[in-house]
């Protein structure tokens, strides 16, 4: 596929690639868009047809961010009307689409081509964007851009080129694709864009992550929702350490993981304190954060100079749930985190959890890579070091779903599934720390 670098900005401002477009190129969007295609905003629950000057998305009549709002405006690249502006403010996800219309085969552009436009970028002080280009059924393939697209506020246009590899993996059907682009955005920001091309032959201008390595590539987490966060829960949990350690007290039992671990904290703080309180327990679950954000922790002190009995391990769920990377790859990045922890904590059991069901239904894309997952990671376990354990049928009905009564967003469990998991886990928990 090529070679694939980090996350970088280095677009400059160019002229639109719409006025040089070969034979051959796409033109997704400039003025209007591609026949038999349509513009389409959108926000989590919503979709609205983008029409006339401005569009509005409707909330939701539940929605519980009653300050939310998604909007899709014409703007000026060169002159009224050749640009549209998304403008977004406190929600979890905001989009301007191109979809709809007759297939088009992308699979000529993959190895060589690029997706081209022009990105003014007005706002983004609290949020971040994201691209993203459908590939095939049940397949979506996004760059993140948080980092870069900050760097660009309000520097006027800039032309952006990422290479159709960014978007491509092994298996992808790029045959008959119904959604060639979107523009999306988390939190808040307010963004221009024009002259939407995807060329057959280009020459990429910004960096990517190369999906091949990033679950084993250590890194902090750059999402718009915890930017602001993360390196100083970071930074405390040294401080807790370092605490505990001043006291003469050491953790007999450590949790590592993601928000499901990091909720311990929240709706299963009355659960962590009958159960774990006596063990000194330590809580190192960050919320959205992937195999390589968990392995960058480890390698930043986060177990230095302590000696737990048992370390209980979940990740994964966010590798597969945030770019539904191949259950391959997330089971690399788990076993990139058992290394660490085994060479920074040499007397320590490893208890390595199934990743917790998700989804409504068992035939949910995300719950199938995660069984996938599981199933490869059940290996790991060597019975002497690492142990491994499949609670995950004490979260679910006899059909295999998954109730909201246990996990009301389907994915973190209430203070109800906190009690089911520390039961479920108790006989073999209890075991180890013996």
């Amino acid at each position: 596929m090529g070679s694939l670098g980090a996350l970088s900005g280095c677009a400059s401002a160019v002229d639109a690639p719409a006025d040089r477009a070969a034979p051959g190129d796409i033109v997704l969007f400039q003025v209007t868009p591609l026949p038999s295609y349509r513009l389409i905003a959108a926000d989590a629950d919503n979709r609205q047809p983008v029409a006339g000057p401005l569009t509005v998305v409707p909330e939701r009549a539940d929605s519980k961010a009653s300050n939310s709002s998604t909007r899709v405006a014409t703007a000026t690249w060169r002159q009224p009307g050749d640009a549209l502006t998304l403008d977004w403010h406190s929600t979890r996800y905001a989009a301007l689409k191109i979809a709809g219309g007759a297939p088009l085969d992308l699979r000529p552009y993959v190895q060589q081509g690029t997706v081209e436009f022009d990105l003014n970028v007005h706002q983004l002080a609290k949020g971040g964007i994201n691209f993203r280009i459908g590939c095939g059924a049940d397949c979506e393939r996004k760059v993140p851009y948080l980092l870069p697209a900050r760097a660009a506020a309000g520097k006027g246009w800039q032309h952006v080129a990422l290479s159709m590899q960014c978007f491509a993996r092994e298996g992808d059907d790029f045959s008959a694709i119904t959604e060639p682009f979107a523009l999306e955005g988390t939190v808040g920001g307010n963004v221009s864009i024009a002259n939407i091309v995807i060329r057959r032959q280009g020459t990429p201008n910004a960096d990517c992550p190369d999906y091949r390595t990033a679950s084993v590539t250590p890194g902090m987490l750059n999402e718009a929702s915890a930017i602001d966060w993360w390196l100083p829960r970071h930074e405390a949990k040294l401080d807790e350490v370092r605490a505990l350690r001043a006291s003469g007290t050491n953790p007999e039992l450590v949790f590592v993981g993601d928000s499901i671990t990091h909720f311990w904290e929240r709706a299963g703080a009355k659960v962590w304190e009958r159960n774990y309180a006596r063990y000194h327990a330590l809580n190192l679950g960050f919320g959205g954060d992937r195999t390589e954000n968990i392995l960058w922790r480890l390698q930043h002190g986060e177990v230095d100079d302590i000696a737990p009995k048992v370390a209980v391990v979940m990740m994964g769920t966010n590798n597969t749930g945030h770019r539904q990377e191949a259950p391959e790859r997330t089971a690399a990045g788990i076993k990139r985190n058992l290394d660490e922890l085994r060479r920074r904590l040499p007397r320590t059991k490893i208890l390595l959890l199934a990743i917790f069901p998700r989804q409504a239904t068992p035939d949910g894309f995300a719950r199938r890579l995660n069984e996938q997952t599981n199933a490869i990671i059940a290996n790991y376990a060597d019975n002497e070091h690492v142990f491994f354990l499949n609670i995950n049928q004490a979260f679910l009905q006899p059909d295999g779903t998954l109730s909201k009564e246990i996990m009301p967003d389907l994915l973190h469990p209430n203070g109800r599934g906190y009690e089911l998991w520390a039961e479920a886990m108790r006989p073999e928990l209890e075991r180890l720390l013996k």
